[in-house]
């Protein structure tokens, strides 16, 4: 029976690091707090929360570009560059969103897909390549990354079709429907529930290709790693393009500096292309 889960060790990881080649930022340029919304927008939460900071290479043209969305449960967290993107000839957007309870579901999906859409409609006046635009980010990010791959109709608002994307990065994303989603029901949040609003329930066999990683199944949150494992095998069934690393040894919160390694090994070879 063929191995369809891929695990990285620690040792694996530190290796990993070790070869990582790390350019210096003086060909970089950094632009921070640049609205998304699109013309006409009107609510005050949208018009503060709603921004994102821009990383990008000066030094050449036609470069993939990572669009990152942080953790936080839906309900907290900030913008920011990990470490592991800087400097490695891709260009990184760093995004914020809506979060609840000030916002209610399904505001913050929203947001992420307004968020991809500026990047369609405007990286290429930075230098980069629309055709090269891939989605990623951790827990709650890796929730909203999960989603607008999955499910077309977030981005299909901003006529942008989601199999555009070159391909998603969602770290311990959860599959089922969220659970700050069922906290604002008033349900239990280890209750899971599967609707339109859980990745699993939007499969289909042309997504964009996806790398799901998780932390250790012995040391991650409450069936993340299952959650994830059940994802992978129903889009492999469907014959879709998905890889699945558990990181051994990681558990939810510190899965995010090997899981960003792997991704930017993944990018320097789409810059590549």
């Amino acid at each position: 029976m063929k191995k369809i889960i891929a695990c990285i060790s620690i040792i694996c990881y530190t290796l990993l690091c070790y070869s990582q080649n790390q350019a210096t930022d003086n060909n970089y340029r950094t632009q921070k707090n640049i609205s998304y919304l699109h013309p006409g927008e009107k609510d005050s939460y949208k018009l503060e929360r709603c921004k994102l900071d821009l990383y990008y290479p000066t030094d050449k043209k036609g470069f993939a570009t990572l669009v990152w969305f942080h953790g936080g449960g839906l309900e907290a967290g900030e913008k920011h560059f990990p470490k592991e993107f800087l400097g490695q000839g891709y260009a990184v957007i760093a995004v914020n969103y809506r979060l609840s309870p000030r916002a209610q579901n399904p505001a913050y999906t929203e947001d992420a897909a307004e968020a991809v859409a500026w990047t369609f409609e405007n990286i290429e006046e930075f230098g980069g390549d629309k055709d090269k635009i891939y989605i990623a980010g951790h827990s709650a990010g890796g929730y909203l990354c999960l989603t607008l791959n999955l499910d077309k109709s977030y981005l299909a608002k901003w006529n942008i079709d989601a199999n555009s994307l070159a391909g998603a990065f969602p770290i311990s994303g959860q599959t089922t429907t969220h659970y700050t989603i069922r906290k604002e029901r008033g349900l239990p949040s280890d209750t899971p529930i599967i609707d339109k609003y859980a990745p699993s329930n939007n499969v289909r066999k042309d997504a964009s290709p996806m790398i799901l990683i998780t932390g250790d199944k012995e040391l991650e949150m409450l069936a993340r790693y299952e959650e994830n494992a059940h994802l992978h095998a129903l889009l492999k069934a469907l014959g879709q393009k998905s890889t699945l690393y558990q990181m051994e040894g990681f558990d939810h919160g510190t899965v995010v500096t090997p899981a960003c390694t792997l991704i930017n090994s993944y990018m320097k070879k789409a810059g590549k292309k």
